[in-house]
């Protein structure tokens, strides 16, 4: 089984999947950690056909074997990871090993382009969507004070003008569910995105596509 689930930045896509998959017992896959974990092997001076990625069902991310979990999440890895998803030839080779991910298990991926490019054979797809202003504000709660709202909002803003065009535009494809996120809690997110796999699974094991 394969649950894509897209969205810009800040739409909750993280902490819905994480539901998802454990409700289904999915392995997740944060598509956004292989691109720290490549900035970290380009980094150390890996060449990018040498970088090898997995995530393990305990969300631990392994880099060529060495779980580097730990070391993904720093200021440095932040800069550097946005700067590599603007290359054609890194969004490849990642889009490659997500694939590879997905093989033999059943996975809830979150990320961009999850249904239109990952994963265009995905059982169940689905897009969260909010306003930058509710984004920004979650991810300023999610953070504790961090960023300010202000810092925060422009991030998202500027995201948002990458992700509208070239090839890192984000696309629906027709049989995408789209949720509005802006006004309700991750919980009643949650609970519809439950909702929402449940029937579609339900659907396709009647035409025994699963």
């Amino acid at each position: 089984m394969k649950i894509a689930i897209d969205g810009p930045a800040g739409a909750g896509k993280s902490t819905v999947s994480r539901a998802i998959a454990k409700a289904f017992s999915c392995t997740f896959i944060n598509t956004g950690a292989t691109y720290r974990a490549a900035a970290l092997g380009l980094k150390r001076g890996l060449a990018l056909r040498e970088i090898q990625i997995d995530i393990t069902p305990a969300e631990r991310i392994l880099l060529n074997g060495e779980d580097v979990t730990e070391k993904l999440y720093t200021a440095e890895l932040d800069q550097l990871s946005s700067q590599i998803a603007t290359r054609a030839d890194v969004r490849g080779r990642l889009v490659e090993l997500q694939r590879q991910m997905a093989q033999n298990r059943d996975v809830v991926m979150e990320g961009r382009d999850i249904a239109t490019v990952v994963l265009p054979d995905a059982d169940v797809r689905i897009f969260l969507t909010a306003s930058p202003e509710a984004r920004a504000r979650r991810r300023f709660r999610d953070r504790q004070g961090r960023e300010t709202y202000e810092e925060i909002l422009r991030k998202i803003r500027e995201r948002d003008e990458r992700d509208s065009v070239g090839f890192n535009r984000l696309q629906l494809t027709p049989e995408t569910v789209v949720i509005p996120t802006d006004d309700r809690t991750l919980d009643e997110v949650i609970d519809e995105v439950l909702q929402r796999v449940s029937a579609a699974l339900k659907d396709r094991k009647k035409l025994g596509k699963l």
